[in-house]
């Protein structure tokens, strides 16, 4: 115990493995995020938006929920072992998505995925908070939220790329069987534990116990409660992009490689936008940060409906990538600034599972109303939602 330090300098070897392993995480996402509404329809004549999107709810639900067992379980079983039981929850995803006969193929693979993403991220989440201590928590969510969502962005880029080339399947899912290898036996052999960080953080820290962690960290704390209902929001926009935007795309006539391009902008300037926003949740008011995120998100989201040609796409991408790049680190660090070290990994657990709820609730939403009306007002409605959201950020909360 004795020779346990808090910091990141103090400890960037082990930060440095839990980075790169969530980039492993991440790219098992990226695996899904351009081809799979695509193979809906072409393989599997399946022409319902709310049927295509089926797969992101199940996603988001069973994530939502594996997300709060984690946090909830983390002091119990060591963040270590959920790391690898998340990993060797995902082996079968790859071999599934390449051999599905039908759509119930692709919604079984989700649920293990959506296993994987909430044991995985939200053991390197919770354990890269636990080695940095109180100074660097935006810059080390920043890092850990780039490697993460810049992988699901090479990824994504790549599926699409052998897809366009070779067919959209079983190629491009080759990439997921090398991330579980590499990331199950860079979690077996080289991550180390940190509840003995959590410890010694325990006997120094000045922030009170919350009495109700899931009630407190849902609504009733201002600054929990504003995170939680943000968290919830952003995810429901993202889980529309991911799958709306290909379809929107295609029925424009983009090719498979330009929508590979295409849906890979957002996540990539997301993904390295945090590289610097993280640093800027350390030194900025984490209040206008996520308000100004939530708004530009919001802006984008709104403009997206008149956009038809590559270059129109690519800025709105960015856009709403930087907007998502500004609150995703920020979020986190709001939380762990909020909560004792005891209550942390819980309270991350909560805000997590509203946060990842909002991809089914997302994708529930924007397939009934693109089927009932069309794909812009399923756009506009939920780029209006964003803004609101927005509002309740400078209103509920205090710093």
């Amino acid at each position: 115990m004795n020779t346990i330090k808090l910091g990141l300098k103090e400890n960037w070897k082990q930060f440095t493995i839990l980075v790169i392993i969530n980039g492993f995480v991440g790219g098992m996402v990226g695996l899904e995020r351009t081809i799979l509404p695509q193979i809906a329809e072409q393989e599997f004549a399946i022409a319902a938006k709310s049927a295509i999107l089926s797969f992101i709810v199940v996603f988001g639900i069973v994530k939502a929920i594996t997300n709060y067992y984690t946090g909830v379980l983390a002091n119990k079983w060591g963040r270590k072992n959920l790391l690898i039981l998340g990993w060797v929850v995902a082996i079968p995803v790859p071999f599934i998505l390449m051999l599905a006969e039908n759509w119930n193929w692709i919604i079984a693979a989700n649920i293990l995925l959506g296993i994987n993403q909430g044991l995985a991220w939200s053991s390197t989440v919770v354990m890269k908070i636990d080695l940095v201590g109180e100074k660097q928590r935006g810059f080390a969510m920043g890092l850990n939220e780039f490697a993460g969502y810049l992988s699901v962005a090479i990824v994504a880029f790549f599926t699409g790329y052998i897809a366009n080339t070779y067919g959209v399947r079983p190629y491009p899912f080759y990439i997921g069987i090398g991330l579980i290898v590499l990331g199950l036996l860079g979690s077996i052999l080289f991550v180390k534990d940190t509840r003995h960080h959590v410890a010694m953080e325990t006997g120094t820290s000045a922030v009170p116990r919350l009495k109700h962690v899931f009630w407190d960290t849902t609504w009733k704390h201002p600054n929990l409660g504003a995170v939680s209902q943000a968290g919830l929001v952003n995810n429901l926009n993202d889980g529309m992009v991911w799958g709306i935007l290909p379809i929107l795309l295609a029925s424009k006539d983009f090719s498979l490689k330009e929508i590979g391009i295409l849906t890979a902008v957002y996540p990539a300037v997301w993904g390295l936008g945090q590289l610097f926003t993280g640093k800027m949740a350390d030194i900025y008011e984490k209040r206008k940060l996520l308000f100004w995120g939530m708004f530009m998100q919001a802006i984008a989201l709104v403009v997206l409906i008149w956009a038809s040609t590559m270059t129109e796409f690519i800025v709105i991408g960015s856009i709403l990538g930087f907007g998502t790049a500004l609150v995703y680190p920020t979020f986190l660090a709001t939380v762990a600034e909020n909560t004792h070290p005891l209550d942390r990994a819980k309270s991350i657990g909560i805000f997590r599972l509203w946060r990842d709820l909002g991809y089914a609730i997302g994708a529930i939403l924007t397939g009934i109303i693109a089927d009932l009306f069309n794909l812009n007002a399923a756009i506009l409605f939920i780029g209006i939602l964003t803004f609101i959201s927005s509002v309740v950020i400078l209103v509920r909360m205090t710093k």
